[in-house]
């Protein structure tokens, strides 16, 4: 019966080779995960001052600022179902919100309501900013054209909520078919705000609180609530495998807070309905 022969023996540049991979191995699972990306929030053009300052606030307390996105409430709602990474999602009205509620794509059970909001006519600060009676029948069409002259009244698209408002408004008033053909319309509040302080259009509809974050317009009349649907914020967390649920639930929580709501409402929100 032959012996098996013993196995050759590995030269000096095997055996240091082997050791640098167990080496390697071990450094490597040693090294930390990289860190995960910050808090990211969805939210509505019109929350910008409020969130940015609730983001800071939050931060104050030991955790990673959030990152903040900002556009029209479609807009992001179009981006959170095509798999934009967010984790909390505040709309400026119900219909976005419930439309991405349709698609599974939020936690219904933390969805919250956290601020409400005025609609504004204003115009720019070096303009003609006499106080525009916005009384229903007949002259109000005659009182609008003419302060508008040449020029446009600067609206948010209708697919976004203050454009959708301020459709409403412009019906209601029975001012539609007078107007349709002078509006400007722009991308989101914050677009048809930035074409009224920049002198661009002589009126524009927007939300109070964005009156009242810009310097270089006046508010020249106010609309009555009854003339719209309710202006609403909602927020929710998002659903998916790379949504950070633990810190959405925490700034969601933070947000509708006694300190996040003293936040919203220095900026000028009302309290939820």
């Amino acid at each position: 019966m032959s012996k098996m022969s013993p196995p050759p023996a590995l030269s000096r540049r095997s055996i240091l080779a082997l050791a640098g991979a167990t080496l390697a191995t071990a450094a490597c699972s040693r090294r930390p995960a990289a860190p995960a990306r910050p808090l990211t929030i969805f939210a509505a053009a019109s929350l910008q001052e409020a969130i940015n300052e609730a983001a800071a606030a939050f931060a104050s307390g030991g955790v990673e600022a959030p990152r903040t996105v900002y556009a029209g409430s479609s807009q992001l709602a179009r981006q959170i179902e095509q798999g934009a990474p967010a984790d909390l999602f505040i709309s400026a009205d119900l219909e976005w919100m419930d439309w991405l509620q349709a698609r599974d794509l939020i936690d219904i059970s933390a969805r919250r309501n956290v601020a409400g909001n005025r609609l504004v006519l204003i115009a720019p600060a070096d303009g003609d900013t006499t106080p525009l009676a916005l009384t229903p029948g007949a002259g109000l069409a005659q009182r609008v054209l003419a302060r508008l002259g040449d020029g446009r009244l600067a609206t948010a698209e209708p697919d976004v909520p203050a454009g959708r408002y301020g459709r409403q408004v412009i019906t209601a008033l029975g001012l539609w078919s007078d107007l349709q053909a002078h509006l400007a319309p722009a991308e989101n509040v914050r677009a048809a705000l930035a074409l009224v302080a920049r002198g661009e259009a002589p009126l524009g509809i927007v939300y109070a609180t964005d009156a009242r974050a810009e310097p270089n317009v006046v508010v020249v009349a106010e609309f009555a609530p009854d003339l719209h649907s309710p202006i609403i914020y909602p927020a929710a967390p998002l659903i998916g495998p790379q949504v950070q649920t633990t810190a959405a639930f925490a700034f969601l929580d933070f947000l509708s807070g006694s300190q996040g709501q003293a936040i919203l409402r220095a900026r000028g929100f009302s309290p939820p309905l």
